[in-house]
């Protein structure tokens, strides 16, 4: 028996490669399959099955195309749904042979109606892991408001007392010893606080994780489950969509996206059409100058993540700048979440743009200490804390004003264009793409914190409120 966590940290999401006696079974496979394949190869094992624990709404799943490439029985739990591809819908308790090890499909409504566990029952009969998708995760269970986005009947009410149900009646009368897989640790927006450990025992889950208190009842399960949800990311709903109607292949937007531009064809390009340019480089540098107009969303952060909250429309043609050598993963971690609408790369990045004689932007940074001088002369100065709610209730600089990146097109309206405004983040990752956000909107007076809340705290020269430990992460 092998159980392999493929964990990728910039969704937060974690794929399991399982096998027994040269037959594998993958559950939740990102869209990228590759490792998947090769991992099967290196084993000499053949991929039997692909499990998913429901319709994903944060990511798209690889299934369709890792069933055309193995041949292996995509599995979900009950579900009417009517998908664009092959599948075997799974019943309530159904048990599926992996070489001589046994997998136990447990629906699991809640999270969304489909939704399912995968309990592993290792070859001398012991029931050894449970998969657990969106349903439980560490120290947290799966927001209950998702499926209402795409099914107007499926309140986070009706879906909240499903999840009760499931997690009291199914999950808890399971063995404590039995190791606990979810899909998804800390940084997902699927769930509201989730642990930053990717596995655990369902009796040490059964000791800590609020939602599973037996003295909980359904009625307060459902008020502290509900309690803190924000709207989720925009992309939701079509991941979801393109999840049951299906996708293009991975291949054929790898070969789409990674076509190389010259300066006069980026920019004959960007004015021809209403594409997006994205700059992907870290934030120091994009701040140095830019492609007028440019949104920075560096690659090294939760890069997929913010495109699909902030880039609105799924089918968005997108320009790419970025650092010789991460092309590909650029055009993959878009693929993640259905962005598959790159149309090209700057060849040569920025030199070759400033080469051609183009003009460029750029956006003004500070110090800590130079802010807390700007601070020091001008008691009135105006701040702009972008980082969620939740982490500006805990803590923040006394007479901040919170305007969440994430709901950015909200908070607009409280911004005056005539004003300067200094702009921090947690660490200066957030802060740089949504004042760039705004500077392609004609926001010219905004100015960057370097180093975020983190180094404004450590510096000790800012008057900052009483910590609060946040009740939800969201």
């Amino acid at each position: 028996m092998e159980i392999k966590q493929i964990y990728t940290g910039c969704l937060a999401q974690g794929a399991y490669y399982i096998e027994s006696n040269n037959e594998a079974a993958i559950i939740d496979p990102l869209r990228e399959i590759q490792p998947y394949l090769d991992l099967a190869k290196k084993r000499n094992s053949t991929i039997k099955y692909i499990f998913e624990t429901h319709f994903h709404a944060d990511f798209v799943s690889g299934h369709i195309d890792l069933a055309k490439e193995t041949g292996a029985t995509i599995v979900y739990g009950p579900t009417s749904m009517q998908t664009g591809f092959e599948m075997l819908i799974g019943r309530d308790g159904q048990e599926f042979k992996l070489g001589n090890a046994t997998i136990r499909l447990i629906h699991t409504p809640g999270h969304t109606m489909e939704s399912s566990c995968f309990l592993m029952i290792d070859e001398s009969g012991k029931e050894q892991a449970i998969f657990t998708g969106d349903t439980l995760f560490i120290g947290d269970v799966g927001r209950p408001d998702l499926a209402q986005h795409v099914i107007a009947d499926l309140t986070q009410e009706k879906l909240a007392a499903h999840l009760y149900d499931s997690l009291h009646n199914k999950i808890m009368t399971l063995p404590d010893n039995l190791i606990v897989y979810p899909a998804h640790g800390a940084g997902s927006a699927c769930g509201k606080n989730m642990s930053k450990e990717t596995f655990d025992t369902l009796g040490n889950q059964k000791k800590t994780n609020y939602a599973l208190r037996e003295s909980l009842s359904k009625e307060e399960f459902i008020k502290e489950l509900l309690i803190g949800l924000t709207p989720p990311p925009s992309y939701f709903p079509k991941n979801v969509l393109m999840n049951i109607g299906g996708y293009d292949s991975i291949n054929d937007v790898m070969k789409r996206g990674l076509t190389f531009l010259t300066a006069k064809e980026f920019e004959a390009i960007l004015s021809a059409k209403k594409a997006v340019v994205i700059d992907t480089r870290s934030a120091t540098d994009f701040s140095k100058g830019f492609i007028l107009g440019a949104i920075n969303i560096g690659i090294d952060g939760s890069f997929a993540v913010w495109v699909g909250t902030l880039i609105k429309d799924i089918k968005q043609e997108i320009l790419l700048v970025a650092d010789e050598g991460r092309e590909e993963e650029i055009i993959t971690r878009l693929a993640r979440v259905g962005y598959d609408n790159a149309i090209g790369f700057l060849n040569g990045g920025m030199k070759s743009w400033t080469n051609a004689g183009f003009e460029i932007d750029s956006i003004a940074t500070v110090t800590v200490k130079e802010f807390a001088n700007a601070e020091t002369e001008n008691s009135d100065i105006n701040i702009l804390d972008v980082r969620k709610k939740s982490e500006f209730d805990s803590e923040h600089i006394i007479g901040a004003i919170n305007t969440p990146l994430d709901y950015i097109d909200d908070n607009m309206s409280q911004i005056p264009k005539d004003k300067t405004y200094y702009v921090h983040c947690a660490g200066g990752y957030r802060s740089m793409i949504f004042i760039s956000i705004l500077k392609s909107r004609g926001y010219d007076n905004l100015i960057d914190v370097n180093g975020g809340f983190t180094a404004i705290k450590e510096s000790g020269s800012f008057q900052i409120s009483n910590y609060i430990c946040p009740t939800t992460l969201l």
